[in-house]
């Protein structure tokens, strides 16, 4: 459910994950799935601490990336930068060693340090001209640093370079090319709403996160009712994130 639920409704997901959590607690999987709906929460604490009893229970570095981008959203990117140049980073495979890349720049981003952030995402796997899983996003981000240094023509070529290898729509380069082409993009009228002469919000388009919204206080009590009602089995989450 929280591998269901992640994308669309995190609230939901984190919600499954709490009753999870009381049901299977050591089990890693259930504690990676809780740590990733933490993560997608925002509630950054909790998924440290999920990711880390994830990795106690498997000996696994595959979360170490992730484990730093939460040292970045509890506001200390130097503990991120620190962890960037841990043994445990030579051990994660090449989509494993890109994220953590992307991490360590977002983290000198943080620190102001916008050039350094540009020279870290650089390397052969931004030069490549194969289309690997992590391709769109690491132009994305290549991108959007470029922009932030007031280097506008190039950041235009590596968002159209991000579009290029953005076949599964991860990233909104299409719109921030858009944006920067002058080119403003509004909503289609609600067709179910009968309204008809108020035009919609403009789309929201750039990496901003979503803010951190409180769990309904009734939706973890459903979750509850769900799995109470004489169910004999209970699914283990699969959390498996990029």
């Amino acid at each position: 459910m929280v591998a269901n639920l992640i994308d669309d409704d995190p609230e939901e997901a984190y919600a499954y994950s709490r009753i999870a959590l009381r049901l299977a607690s050591r089990v890693a999987a259930v504690r990676e799935a809780a740590g990733f709906a933490a993560y997608a929460t925002q509630r950054y604490t909790e998924a440290l601490a999920e990711f880390r009893a994830a990795r106690r229970m498997t000996g696994s570095v595959e979360l170490w990336p992730v484990m730093a981008d939460c040292e970045r959203g509890l506001g200390r990117p130097e503990r991120a930068m620190a962890m960037a140049g841990e043994p445990e980073v030579q051990k994660l495979d090449k989509a494993g060693q890109v994220e953590m890349r992307m991490v360590a720049a977002g983290a000198r981003r943080d620190m102001g340090q916008i050039d350094a952030a540009i020279v870290t995402l650089q390397g052969p796997e931004l030069a490549s001209n194969s289309v690997q899983p992590w391709t769109a996003r690491l132009r994305y981000a290549y991108a959007d640093a470029l922009l932030t240094a007031g280097r506008e023509a190039e950041a235009r070529e590596w968002f159209a370079k991000a579009i290029e290898a953005d076949k599964d729509g991860l990233t909104d380069a299409s719109d921030r090319l858009a944006q920067l082409d002058g080119v403003d993009f509004v909503d289609a009228l609600d067709e179910e709403s009968g309204e008809s002469g108020e035009p919609s919000e403009p789309r929201v388009s750039g990496e901003a996160r979503e803010s951190k919204a409180d769990a309904d206080a009734g939706a973890e009590s459903a979750v509850a009712d769900d799995v109470a009602g004489g169910e004999s089995g209970v699914e283990h989450a699969e959390g498996d994130k990029d």
